[in-house]
C-alpha cells in the first residue's frame, strides 16, 4: 500500500504552487494607491521632516475633540490625490487648520450611514491643495480643496451594483440632512462630502441616472412586495365559498 501511495504523494508535492494558492484578498484600494501612498510610504513621509509629526498630532487631537477620530485611520485622511506622482506633489499632506472643521460633518455621515451600509471603508483621496487639485483635474471649487470631501473604497467584499444600491438608498433618506454630496467613479471608488446636497455618477455629471434608476428599482420591488402581502391578507380574510354558513349565526 505504501509503495502505491508514495508516487502519488511525490506527484502532489511536485504540483506548481499556484494550484494551491489562496484566493486573492479583496483590496480595491490597490487600484488607486501606489507605492509611496501606502502605510510604509506614510511613515517615510512623516519622518522625512521633523515638524510633521507635531502637525499630525494636532490634526488627530482636533478630530478627537470633535468625536470623529478613529472612524478611519487618521493617516489615511492625509492622502492627497491619486495623481500625486504625475503632479510632482506629496503623497500626504496635513490640511490647513482653517479647513479642519469642514471634515467633521463628513466623517459623522460616514460613521452614521456609510459604514453601517457598506462596512469599513478606506480613504484614498482627501485634501488637495489648489495646485494639486488643478493638476489632478478637479473643479476650481472642488470639495477636496476645502476638506469637505473623502474619496474612499469599501473594505468588505461587494460589487458595484450592491455598492450603488446601498449608498443611493441611504443618500435619498439621510443625505439632505447632512448636506451630503455623493458621487461614483469607476470600479468601487465613491465620493462623499458635506458641502452641499447632490449626487452624480461615474461620468462625473450631476443628474446621472445611477441613483435614480437604482431607487426606482428599489421602489418597484417594495411596491411588488406590498401588493403580494395585501393579496395574501385579503385571501385569508375572505370567506371560503365551499363552507356553508352556520344557519344559527344570524340568530
Amino acid at each position: 500500500m505504501m509503495r502505491r501511495l508514495l508516487p502519488l504523494l511525490c506527484l502532489l508535492l511536485a504540483l506548481p504552487s499556484a494550484t494551491l494558492a489562496q484566493p486573492a484578498r479583496f483590496n480595491p484600494a490597490a487600484d488607486y494607491i501606489t507605492s509611496g501612498q501606502d502605510e510604509p510610504g506614510y511613515r517615510a513621509w512623516l519622518t522625512a521632516v521633523p515638524y510633521r509629526a507635531m502637525f499630525v498630532q494636532g490634526f488627530d487631537h482636533y478630530l478627537t475633540i470633535y468625536g470623529v477620530a478613529g472612524i478611519v485611520p487618521t493617516w489615511q485622511l492625509m492622502r492627497t490625490a491619486t495623481d500625486w506622482q504625475r503632479c510632482a506633489a506629496d503623497p500626504f499632506e496635513v490640511p490647513p487648520p482653517s479647513e479642519w472643521a469642514n471634515l467633521v460633518e463628513t466623517l459623522r455621515y460616514i460613521r452614521a450611514h456609510v459604514v453601517p451600509v457598506v462596512g469599513p471603508v478606506e480613504p484614498v483621496s482627501v485634501y488637495r491643495n489648489p495646485a494639486l487639485n488643478a493638476c489632478a483635474g478637479g473643479a476650481s471649487e472642488s470639495a477636496h480643496r476645502h476638506l469637505f470631501a473623502v474619496d474612499m473604497v469599501p473594505l468588505r467584499a461587494t460589487d458595484r451594483n450592491a455598492l450603488i444600491r446601498g449608498l443611493c438608498a441611504i443618500h435619498a433618506w439621510q443625505g439632505s440632512g447632512f448636506d451630503v454630496g455623493m458621487g461614483f467613479y469607476k470600479g468601487l471608488r465613491f465620493h462623499v462630502d458635506s458641502m452641499r446636497y447632490r449626487k452624480w455618477g461615474a461620468d462625473g455629471r450631476d443628474g446621472s441616472t445611477s441613483c435614480a434608476a437604482t431607487l426606482a428599482a428599489i421602489e418597484a420591488q417594495a411596491a411588488a412586495s406590498r401588493a403580494a402581502i395585501a393579496s395574501r391578507a385579503a385571501a385569508v380574510a375572505a370567506p371560503d365559498p365551499r363552507v356553508s354558513p352556520d344557519p344559527l349565526s344570524a340568530r
